[in-house]
């Protein structure tokens, strides 16, 4: 059976790149594994300095029956240093290696390998994190519960109640979650190794998902203000766990306060922070949502209110009494792209400068993460962002792949039913979506089997519609595969809670299903056991977490891949069931003849001899080897 342990490999991680955190003026030292299957007379580095491509020799290190070791050093000039291989074949052969594999033909620089310099890359931390994110008013109320009149907008809910999948009621639906609530269960967040909270905004609004601010100076008093804030960030802190803020860059809502100001006068400061066709009741909103007015972020005071200086909202939150360790910046992709104006860049940049500015003076590390629903590589190479909601790269091919037709869930955002392809395609997305990125920024990332923007993975995979925790099995097998795939991939595992119930959804907002705390006979109890196993095994061991990626074997129903890192190999093998086993050579994974295996997760090997490996088939498991 063929495999790609023959293929030439090179990855930015630590297995084959002497630092991801390079200083100006480094020569950082890169390894090339190139097997005699494709043995090489020489070996020729590309590095782009200054726009311009440099080339040299790499340097034969070490050889042994399998393949060589090439060595060369990449001098680091600029912020982003793009850097490939030449390899230059014994038998007359010419190829070039980048972050999408062997070619052999001339490329452009997109898949180009790229270092960033210190800094650029983001905080160590989040390499090692596991994020949970948390929809406030579905989460858990206060005990006692918040009591009192509601805004006007508010329709009070029952926490058992059904959410509404469509229609105007599903931004009013009030079931009464609060920043309270969630303190009351941290210790849940924590038994699942998660050590970063992510929270949907908490700032006032007028409506349950908040992202339609009316001021970004205050907590919304539905949450319990500022100071329920401030004990949450303090619980949370006590036990490990960061907390990531939501905050919405690109536009702001009808009622904000800067909104309001500048409808009444076009001389007033805040006009300048929207576009007005005709002033006041004519601008410019998100994807043309009247409700939701877009920000020009070319306005210099815009930018010194929001983002720009210790004096602005995202630096302001970061201080105690609230003390946030980094913001989730939503709709990154369209913040400061404004017709025949594109700031987007400057824009991240700005945030990240104030972000380190604030870093610098306490001492802590912060991440900025972009939400981000497409390609986002030409955001990420540009040092702003230091890592985005990996949709693209992970989402989408994980739901094509996993699914079951027939359920009717539309495939993120594009008009028809997620097909159902096989495990080639979902390699060869996840392959060219990585590539697209620096590594730093990929594993600064989160990957996502759901969130509260779409369906629940329960649903897609298993055709669930009822939107409340069943208990049922149904689905259960593949959506512990995703889950298999969120831990052992590169990038931050992000878990929607709730998933570990194993709740449904058919959209979005029917995805926002209240925690069932009171009702335990609805939590699928396997579901939520293997959730703590599977984020348990990734805290673990560094090869999941920090390791490179190597693909070895995919075909429809399978796939599977090395995580290599200087302390640590871990062989990972996906099965949804049907293939038709994969046989692998000791030699072609590094193992001598009395070399075994040791089981992590799943089954041991069907068949493991001298020269071979075989891998589990017929079922519909994950299973997870170290060398």
């Amino acid at each position: 059976m063929a495999h790609w342990l023959d293929e030439p490999h090179h990855d930015p991680s630590p297995q084959y790149c002497a630092t991801s955190r390079p200083c100006p003026g480094d020569l950082v030292p890169v390894r090339v594994r190139v097997p005699h299957a494709h043995r090489a007379r020489q070996v020729i580095l590309r590095v782009l300095r200054d726009g311009e491509p440099l080339v040299g020799p790499a340097r034969l290190d070490t050889e042994d029956e399998t393949g060589a070791w090439w060595v060369a050093e990449v001098p680091v000039t600029n912020p982003v240093t793009p850097y490939r291989f030449l390899l230059d074949g014994a038998d007359g052969s010419y190829a070039w290696l980048d972050g999408a594999g062997r070619h052999g033909h001339d490329v452009t620089d997109a898949h180009d390998f790229r270092l960033l310099a210190e800094g650029g890359g983001g905080p160590d931390w989040v390499e090692d994190a596991v994020a949970y994110q948390v929809f406030p008013d579905r989460f858990a109320p206060a005990d006692p519960p918040r009591s009192g009149p509601l805004p006007d907008w508010a329709v009070p809910m029952e926490w058992e109640d059904d959410v509404a999948h469509d229609g105007p009621l599903t931004s009013r639906q009030f079931f009464g979650g609060d920043l309270r609530g969630i303190v009351r269960h941290l210790d849940h967040v924590a038994s699942l190794a998660a050590d970063v909270l992510y929270l949907t905004p908490f700032f006032e609004a007028r409506s349950n998902h908040r992202y339609d601010a009316v001021t970004f100076d205050r907590v919304d008093p539905l949450l319990g203000g500022q100071a329920a804030l401030a004990e949450l960030t303090a619980a949370a802190h006590a036990r490990g766990i960061r907390v990531l803020g939501d905050l919405t860059t690109n536009h702001t809502g009808n009622a904000h306060e800067w909104f309001l100001a500048a409808q009444a006068s076009p001389s007033a400061a805040e006009h300048d922070f929207y576009r007005f066709a005709s002033h006041p009741h004519s601008y410019l909103s998100w994807l043309d949502v009247p409700s939701l007015p877009k920000l020009d972020h070319a306005d210099p005071e815009l930018r010194r209110r929001f983002y720009q200086g210790r004096d602005s909202v995202v630096a302001r939150w970061l201080r105690p009494p609230v003390g946030l360790d980094g913001w989730r910046i939503d709709v990154a992709n369209m913040t400061g792209r404004l017709g025949d104006s594109d700031l987007a860049h400057e824009v991240a940049r700005t945030i990240r400068a104030t972000m380190a500015a604030q870093d610098a003076e306490d001492g802590h590390s912060r991440w900025l993460l972009a939400e981000h629903g497409h390609d986002a590589s030409a955001d990420l190479a540009a040092l702003g962002w230091h890592g985005t909601m990996n949709y693209s790269g992970f989402t989408r091919p994980t739901w094509a792949w996993l699914t079951r037709p027939g359920h009717g869930i539309t495939w993120l955002g594009m008009p028809m039913e997620v097909p159902s392809l096989p495990g080639t395609a979902l390699v060869a997305t996840m392959r060219t979506f990585s590539a697209s990125m620096p590594w730093a920024s990929l594993t600064r990332s989160v990957n996502l089997l759901d969130s509260h923007d779409t369906a629940r993975f329960r649903t897609v995979v298993g055709g669930e519609r009822t939107g409340r925790p069943t208990g049922s099995p149904a689905g259960r097998d593949r959506h512990l595969l995703g889950l298999a795939l969120l831990v052992t991939l590169p990038g931050v595992p992000q878990v929607f809670a709730g998933d570990e119930f194993g709740l449904t959804g058919l959209t979005g907002e029917h995805s926002r299903t209240p925690m069932p705390w009171a009702r335990p006979g609805l939590v699928d109890q396997a579901t939520l056991a293997a959730y703590r196993s599977w984020l348990a095994l990734r805290r673990d061991h560094v090869a999941l977490r920090r390791g490179g990626l190597r693909w070895v074997h995919a075909d429809a129903d399978s796939m599977t891949f090395l995580r290599e890192h200087p302390d640590q190999r871990v062989l990972v093998h996906v099965d949804r069931g049907g293939s038709p086993g994969v046989m692998l050579p000791k030699a072609g994974l590094g193992l001598s003849a009395t070399d075994r295996l040791q089981t992590l997760a799943g089954e041991d090997p069907d068949c493991e001899d001298d020269v071979t490996v075989t891998l589990p088939s017929g079922g519909v498991a994950a299973h997870v080897y170290q060398f």
